[in-house]
């Protein structure tokens, strides 16, 4: 018996319904498009839902909200504007250029649209990637399923928190643990400084009374049945400690939900390990298009969100046969770069968004003089007014690129 499978065929389907996929279904549905949002959670929103604490919707909605209500006013929108946001929809793989196999709890579905959007985020890596040995005991966790378990589940968790990584996800953690009426005792980073930003870090320190250690790693989880402590190395000096706790917090160190991606063959960024885009975020495939941070894992909601804004325009372009194409420049990033989004710049597709362009650094610098250089020549200069630190996005004027030709090689960014 043949099974039964439903066939939607709108103009735009949009995989995942975070903060850049819903505000790109949006504008999209605004604009009299026929959108789906297909997302696999039971409820639209993004990580922002379970993130409850303030600071959502200063760049891309001009406010200041708790992440549940940001993904609830945006949720609100893309309905308001038209588009269809069907949750508990797996995509499970492709059928076609633009084609998607969905799984549904009321069965198979095809989507065959015009154009597709991969909006699907990014995931923090668990302790198993980062090769911490020890026991396995309970307690040990990402930031998501913390704020999962505390938000959603209004689940217990212990009282002496260790942090690893003392990005701004980091401080997300501390928040979330200290409603759950638990003590962060130690966040521990290898990096010689905070990766967050003073505005976060500073006011961490003196009101969540939150120690961090610069320069240490966590090396070793103790505990069979529970977490009892976990053993820290200082980098500088080789010496270790034991820091008695119950829980452990594994932050940042993201890694893109590229799965998507990798199964329709699309050209990939090495670096990121995201999709390789263009400035109008396109991928190499002719009308797949990727936004947020599956493509610079890991930027705040509101700059993921602000993808979606832009991308939206070029998805209409491509529907009505106007956006240019034409061979791309690639951009290369050099150390302490490890990635650099857009990859590719196309002439005549316009600025990419926010007219910025992202890097990731592994190396912290006080003092950012950037130099961008095509076969041999320098086509800009500068000293930024703002520091290079690991663990958040440094971004470049894209009018640094204004002076390469078009015809020409590859454009390096680098520190001078």
């Amino acid at each position: 018996m043949t099974e039964n499978v439903l066939l939607e065929t709108p103009d735009v389907a949009v995989i995942g319904g975070g903060p850049s996929g819903l505000t790109a279904a949006r504008e999209l549905a605004a604009g009299g498009l026929d959108v789906l949002v297909l997302d696999r959670e039971r409820q639209a929103g993004g990580i922002p839902r379970h993130s409850d604490h303030t600071g959502y919707g200063v760049r891309d909605l001009h406010r200041v909200m708790t992440g549940p209500a940001y993904a609830r006013l945006l949720v609100e929108r893309a309905l308001e504007a038209g588009a269809r946001v069907r949750t508990s929809a797996m995509v499970t793989g492709w059928s076609g250029e633009r084609a998607l196999d969905v799984t549904t709890p009321e069965g198979r579905v095809r989507v065959d649209a015009r154009a597709v959007v991969l909006a699907t985020g990014a995931r923090e890596r668990p302790r198993t990637a980062r090769l911490v040995p020890g026991d396995r005991p309970p307690g040990v966790m990402n930031t998501g399923q913390l704020q999962n378990l505390i938000h959603l589940h209004h689940r217990e968790v212990g009282t002496r928190a260790v942090i690893v990584g003392a990005e701004l996800v980091s401080w997300s953690a501390a928040l979330t643990l200290r409603e759950a009426g638990c003590r962060t005792v130690l966040m521990t980073t290898e990096q010689p400084h905070a990766e967050s930003y003073a505005a976060f870090s500073v006011p961490g320190r003196a009101v969540l009374r939150v120690p961090v250690a610069t320069r240490t790693r966590v090396v070793r989880i103790i505990g069979h049945h529970a977490v009892e402590a976990v053993e820290v190395e200082d980098l500088a000096t080789g010496t270790r400690r034991t820091v008695p706790c119950d829980t452990v917090i594994f932050t940042g160190d993201w890694i893109p939900d590229h799965e998507l991606a990798r199964a329709a063959g699309l050209d990939m960024d090495p670096g990121s390990k995201g999709p390789l885009v263009d400035n109008a975020l396109r991928t190499s495939r002719p009308g797949v298009f990727a936004v947020g941070n599956l493509i610079h894992p890991v930027d705040t909601a509101d700059i993921a969100a602000l993808d979606g804004r832009h991308v939206a325009r070029h998805v209409r372009d491509y529907l009505a046969g106007t956006l240019p194409y034409g061979p791309g420049i690639p951009l290369r990033a050099e150390a302490p770069f490890t990635w650099v989004s857009p990859g590719l710049i196309r002439p005549g597709a316009g600025t990419p968004p926010r007219e910025r362009i992202l890097l990731w650094s592994a190396e912290p610098r006080l003092v950012a003089r950037v130099e961008v250089t095509q076969d041999g020549r320098r086509i800009a200069r500068r000293t930024l007014p703002w520091p290079v630190s690991p663990g958040r996005v440094f971004r470049v004027p894209s009018s640094m690129l204004s002076g390469a030709d078009p015809h020409g090689g590859p454009i390096t960014i680098a520190l001078a």
